[in-house]
């Protein structure tokens, strides 16, 4: 059995500034508040590779792990796959940006990934918590692009 989680939300700002701004990888530690630091280690054509570092957790456990993403701007879609899994076997992660009809951006999230069988989580308490970080963050995200885009259009 593996893991899936699908969310999203609507960010009220063009679909310029959308993907630009969550594309821009350097800037991630300031858009999510999870992240610590990203270092990119290699980029071929539209291939990233990148080390994303996490704020330490509760018990001062800092986790780092390397993935690969490949933005594709006329699809507006992203393809993502950690390179270094940790405790996933896999892990892989679609990003998808529609134009709403009635005005602004869906930015969607999809994981799938399975879990080791040593992982001390199992897929299902994983999905769960993905589900829950990904509203929070997704939410985070919505209010930095929102507020960058109000400034842009008032500058």
């Amino acid at each position: 059995m593996a893991g899936h989680t699908d969310n999203s939300i609507v960010i009220d700002a063009q679909l310029d500034t959308v993907w630009e701004m969550t594309n821009d990888l350097e800037s991630w530690p300031r858009l999510f508040s999870e992240y610590a630091s990203v270092e990119v280690l290699k980029q071929e054509g539209a291939s990233v590779t990148f080390r994303l570092t996490m704020h330490p957790d509760e018990d001062g456990n800092v986790w780092s792990w390397v993935s690969e993403r490949t933005p594709d701007p006329a699809s507006r879609t992203v393809h993502a796959h950690r390179v270094e899994t940790g405790p996933f076997e896999f892990m892989r992660i679609f990003w998808e940006y529609t134009q709403e009809p009635a005005g602004g951006v869906r930015m969607r999230w999809v994981q799938d990934f399975h879990m080791k069988p040593q992982a001390p989580v199992t897929d299902a308490a994983m999905t769960e918590h993905l589900n829950r970080n990904t509203a929070v963050q997704m939410k985070l995200i919505k209010d930095k692009v929102e507020a960058a885009a109000a400034l842009d259009v008032t500058a």
